[in-house]
């Protein structure tokens, strides 16, 4: 059986951003969530493998027994384009946390690690 080819939204959608605020909001004070968000939205566009974003980020796969895995594999096979991840450089424990789109890594991961994952990171 081919790969389905997995397609990406040109940017983050909209609702992206609250997400990645309010899951950053539980590592960080409200002024660093701030600065961190701000620069998300104003970062370029940017691409690395799914395998080195799960190596770099230090996180279990979750597999499709997840329901929002699921639902991505769902719109990934039905050629739904998904959002690109919104990603932090954690300097000061050598890894990136993944502000937005944990779900979504998943999600692509079994059909091609080596793919191209678009993303926007400070």
């Amino acid at each position: 059986m081919a790969k389905p080819k997995i397609k990406w939204l040109t940017e983050p959608e909209d609702h992206d951003y609250p997400a990645a605020a309010s899951y950053l909001s539980l590592i960080y004070p409200p002024a660093t969530v701030r600065r961190l968000v701000q620069g998300l939205r104003r970062a370029r566009m940017t691409g690395f493998k799914g395998k080195d974003i799960f190596r770099a980020a230090s996180l279990p796969l979750l597999d499709a027994s997840n329901s929002h895995v699921a639902k991505n594999r769902k719109k990934i096979l039905a050629g739904t384009a998904l959002s690109p991840l919104l990603l932090v450089r954690d300097t000061a424990n050598g890894r990136v946390i993944v502000a937005d789109g944990y779900h979504r890594l998943c999600s692509i991961y079994p059909f091609d690690e080596d793919v191209l994952v678009p993303c926007k990171i400070v």
